[in-house]
């Protein structure tokens, strides 16, 4: 069905609904002139066109994945009505809707039941609220995460006052898990973040012994599946390793989890989610309000988060999406199989090629990459992978990509590493996280090897 079919259908039940209240005139300080409207509708709609194709297959830069369009159309639906799931005198249905999805979302990773949680504005929020709870539980102990684990963990723990402790990643991006028992040993760390696919090469690290050497010195683990949370999915496909499948099992014994479906769960911004195996952590968000929570003695959702208003229409475009695309194989982990398939089919093309060499293999659906043809160095490197970004995005027919600095010790010609005359090198990356690109990454390779023909 047409997206605008959709939205038309969505807001004439709405429309419906309104109507059973009765007619009333809406206040002259809200009327507006039509021809103000329509003009003012194109200048935006024009201002609009200044942004990347983010829905094109051509667009394989940043984390950046269209929302389906009943996702859409559930969410300008629940929009009209504007609920806020705070508390629910705000939002009675969307609130019911969240607590299905949190459900869905925690049988989906295995965890222990009952949990606890709740939707989030953002991955970041998610995050938050998780580091906050692991510093109620160990005061004073620190927060350990390895060096490409994403920044905002560094930043909240700043904003939370926490104590931090990376640890060093090995050759492929993942957490070094030696170092980090080493960093155990002397007791001062309270939790462990493992992360489900990082942002920078979409790599899952060793879940299953990390949360084993936690388990043995007496450490939480919470697991950041922000970017690739969802593919547990296809925890007994073919399409990932036997390792990834492994470590993917293992959030199941993770303390707390958050992922975001404004990524891989076809949500519009801003939408995560953060979990908790145990549900005795709410004792820490415990509060009272004059003025809320007063329609029902069932649990409001602002009783469990630290948001205060949020959007309602976030849960019910959710609910929406799951209904027809369930958190199963067959549903949603069909969508993210041809990512993981493009991921694969352009990482054989890479090593064939002649121009460009990978960085590595990709557990997920991020695939990175380097021109090789007569670069030698840290600095020839990084000047053509710069070269070739800004390049495939000027003229008509562009391919949009993104750059990423990695270490240079992971930066090799087959066996054989480049020279080190920098510590970082800047290599070119390609999150292939739209399920179309599964037929477009030859066009993609070829494009690319053109721009690094020169």
């Amino acid at each position: 069905m047409d997206l605008e079919v959709l939205i038309g259908n969505a807001i004439r039940e709405v429309r419906k609904w309104e109507g059973g209240f009765g007619p009333y005139d809406r206040h002259a300080s809200t009327h507006l002139d039509t021809d103000q409207v329509a003009g003012v509708l194109d200048e935006y709609t024009g201002r609009l066109r200044n942004n990347y194709p983010f829905f094109h297959p051509r667009y394989a830069g940043q984390m950046l994945k269209p929302p389906h369009p009943a996702a859409i159309a559930g969410y300008v639906a629940a929009m009209c009505i504007n609920p806020n799931n705070h508390a629910l005198d705000g939002g009675p249905a969307t609130a019911e809707m969240e607590l299905e999805v949190i459900r869905a979302l925690s049988d989906m990773f295995a965890l222990r039941q009952p949990t606890l949680g709740h939707l989030t504005s953002s991955g970041t929020i998610a995050n938050i609220e998780a580091l906050w709870v692991a510093r109620n539980i160990h005061p004073g102990k620190s927060i350990a995460f390895s060096a490409d684990a994403h920044y905002t963990h560094s930043r909240m723990c700043e904003v939370l006052g926490i104590a931090t402790r990376k640890v060093p990643s090995d050759e492929s991006g993942r957490m070094d898990v030696s170092a980090l028992r080493r960093a155990l040993r002397d007791g001062n760390v309270g939790t462990v973040v493992a992360t489900a696919g990082t942002t920078g090469q979409g790599m899952v690290d060793p879940i299953d012994e990390i949360v084993a050497a936690c388990q043995e010195y007496g450490v939480r683990v919470h697991v950041d599946g922000a970017y690739g949370g969802f593919y547990v999915l296809l925890g007994t496909s073919e399409f990932l390793s036997a390792e990834t499948r492994r470590n993917l099992r293992a959030i199941s014994r993770a303390d707390s989890v958050v992922v975001d479906p404004h990524k891989h769960g076809l949500q519009p911004y801003g939408c995560g989610a953060v979990l908790f195996a145990d549900p005795s952590v709410g004792r820490f968000y415990k509060h009272d309000s004059p003025y809320t929570y007063f329609t029902s003695d069932k649990l409001h959702l602002g009783e469990i988060s630290l948001e205060c208003s949020r959007a309602g229409a976030a849960a019910g475009a959710l609910w929406m999406t799951l209904r027809l695309l369930p958190l199963t194989r067959e549903g949603l982990g069909e969508v993210l199989a041809a990512c993981r398939r493009a991921a694969i089919k352009w990482q054989e093309l890479l090593a064939e090629s002649k121009l460009l060499s990978p960085v590595g293999e990709p557990d997920l659906d991020i695939v990175t990459y380097f021109p090789s043809g007569g670069a030698a160095s840290a600095s020839e490197v990084s000047k053509a992978s710069q070269s070739i970004f800004e390049r495939g995005m000027a003229g008509d027919d562009p391919v949009f990509l993104s750059t990423l600095r990695v270490p240079t010790r992971r930066v090799r010609f087959g066996k054989s590493p480049i020279r080190r005359d920098k510590t970082q090198t800047v290599v070119l990356r390609s999150v292939l996280m739209k399920p179309e690109q599964e037929h477009y990454v030859e066009w993609l390779h070829q494009k690319v090897e053109k721009l690094a023909a020169g």
